[in-house]
């Protein structure tokens, strides 16, 4: 048998390749575009041989994806700190948005992020994500932080909808302005608040009169 400590050098030694690999081509494909780096390149780059590569990565558009899975992994685990170093329900929900909205907006939308934002490990993330803000939602609904006329789940969908606009926006600034608007529409006072009087308009003869 394999001793362990040799399995641990091994499964180490993997791990690090895989990591020179990734932080290379994302280098690469930074300076130069997604469609201009070959694997002979990275290779190159990497310090490795081009079979040697081609035994942890098929393509170039896999190591990426391999690239783009664990940068979402890892805003996940950021969302998850913020959300446990946060206050109270209302401060726990108001840091995870900002948090989110300051995600989308340092990265904007290019053609990398069209090739990039789609197969099952978006959709995962997707699915983690909607479930983190609702169970934010509703706790913020029980403490009363949170307007309860409407479906946390819905209300979730609202703000990461809302959110995605932080992508195009021009600073952090902004994107923070964004989340006090999202935050504004969330609040329990926003469920009742009257509606504003409707002017009606009344006819004499002669003369419309408002009333």
């Amino acid at each position: 048998m394999v001793p362990k400590l040799w399995n641990e050098t091994i499964k180490a030694h993997r791990h690090a390749v895989c990591e020179a690999i990734l932080d290379t081509t994302w280098a690469l494909v930074t300076e130069y575009g997604p469609t201009s780096v070959t694997m002979s390149q990275i290779a190159e780059e990497t310090g490795i041989g081009r079979a040697t590569l081609y035994k942890y990565f098929s393509s170039v558009e896999a190591i990426l994806v391999a690239w783009h899975e664990c940068q979402v992994t890892r805003h996940l685990e950021h969302l998850t700190e913020v959300r446990d170093q946060a206050g109270d329900a209302g401060e726990r929900l108001e840091a995870v948005l900002e948090a989110y909205a300051l995600i989308a907006y340092e990265h904007h939308g290019t053609e990398l992020a069209a090739l990039l934002h789609r197969g099952e490990h978006v959709a995962r993330a997707q699915h983690k994500l909607s479930a983190l803000i609702r169970d934010l939602l509703t706790e913020a609904v029980e403490t009363g932080d949170v307007r309860n006329d409407v479906a946390p789940d819905e209300l979730a969908r609202y703000c990461l909808h809302a959110l995605a606009a932080a992508s195009s926006l021009p600073s952090r600034a902004a994107a923070r302005r964004l989340v006090t608007v999202i935050l504004a529409g969330l609040h329990s006072r926003a469920a009742t608040s009257p509606a504003p009087a409707a002017a009606t308009t009344t006819t004499t003869p002669g003369r419309p009169r408002r009333s």
